[in-house]
């Protein structure tokens, strides 16, 4: 199993036949203990010993049909594919602990270590981690595969529950509701539209101003090849159109600081128009995550730096 420098797919659909995993009656799932993804963020809500509802389990080949086939007939079962030496499962993992922890056993959150557990990795098509994908009523749902910004994972949960048939939180804002949910089905035509109506209306709106930038860093990388592009990159690190396709690539693959720093770097090196173009390309890239992500926060203060 490795990491792939890879654009992530933002679904990942389920032709998966389930059927195949099931087996013999486990017992149930036994609570998680704080996989080393966790570890910043303190002990998973299951390990908590604070009492309330399960909200984080461990997953393993043992016990599949029980603690996701089984229990996703009655509870939907978010599974995050993780392996202890991915550091971006290490970014991803915390948030979903968190938003288990929030939906107080809504949903429940599955953590499937890969190296401990091969076949199902193979089986559920496994192909770059982190991944996450969905059991609902015994069948394998939507999923994406990278780091999402929380906005987005949030977003996923919610469709989740609805096809679950479980029902979420009225949207504070309807209309910013419909323009994420075009960008999440890939219909940028009209996400872009109704996030440039919701600016338009609202101009300090930073969710509609991250789903904007969202529907551009998308467009920027459709039908790139990510590995030839980020070769490109690497061989040669003055070409600045090359280190913004792979800023762009980092990002969406769960490697926003290291975008970050590579066009720091880029805007040291140039001068003039040039390093106003790559200055303004890695803003963009800062609209993505939003004003709280603290990665950009440190970056913000590099690129000061790097300017001043």
């Amino acid at each position: 199993m490795s990491d792939p420098r890879t654009t992530p797919s933002i679904f990942t659909r389920g032709a998966v036949d389930l059927s195949a995993l099931r087996g013999p009656s486990q017992a149930p799932a036994r609570p998680a203990g704080p996989a080393p993804s966790a570890a910043a963020a303190g002990p998973s809500p299951s390990a908590s010993g604070l009492g309330g509802p399960e909200t984080v389990i461990d997953v393993t080949e043992a016990n599949f049909q029980s603690a996701v086939l089984e229990r996703s007939m009655t509870t939907p079962v978010v599974l995050d594919f993780w392996a202890e030496w991915c550091e971006p499962c290490k970014q991803l993992s915390p948030v979903l602990e968190k938003l288990a922890a929030e939906g107080a056993g809504s949903w429940v959150l599955g953590k499937v270590d890969v190296d401990a557990n091969p076949r199902l990795a193979q089986a559920l098509r496994v192909q770059g981690i982190p991944m996450v994908v969905a059991v609902v009523g015994g069948q394998l749902v939507e999923g994406f595969t990278g780091v999402l910004p929380e906005a987005q994972v949030r977003q996923y949960l919610d469709a989740v529950l609805k096809a679950a048939g479980i029902s979420v939180a009225a949207p504070e804002d309807p209309r910013l509701d419909a323009a994420d949910d075009a960008l999440m089905m890939g219909d940028l035509d009209a996400a872009e539209a109704a996030y440039k109506k919701i600016l338009a209306e609202s101009p300090q709106d930073r969710a509609a101003e991250s789903g904007l930038a969202q529907v551009d860093l998308y467009r920027r990388v459709s039908g790139v090849d990510a590995a030839a592009a980020l070769a490109r990159a690497a061989a040669d690190p003055e070409d600045i159109e090359a280190q913004r396709l792979a800023a762009d690539i980092e990002v969406l693959s769960g490697q926003a600081a290291e975008a970050y720093t590579r066009l720091v770097g880029l805007v040291r090196r140039t001068s003039g128009d040039d390093r106003d173009e790559v200055r303004r390309h890695l803003l963009s890239l800062f609209a993505v995550a939003g004003p709280d992500d603290p990665a950009v926060a440190g970056a913000r203060r590099a690129l000061a730096s790097a300017l001043f």
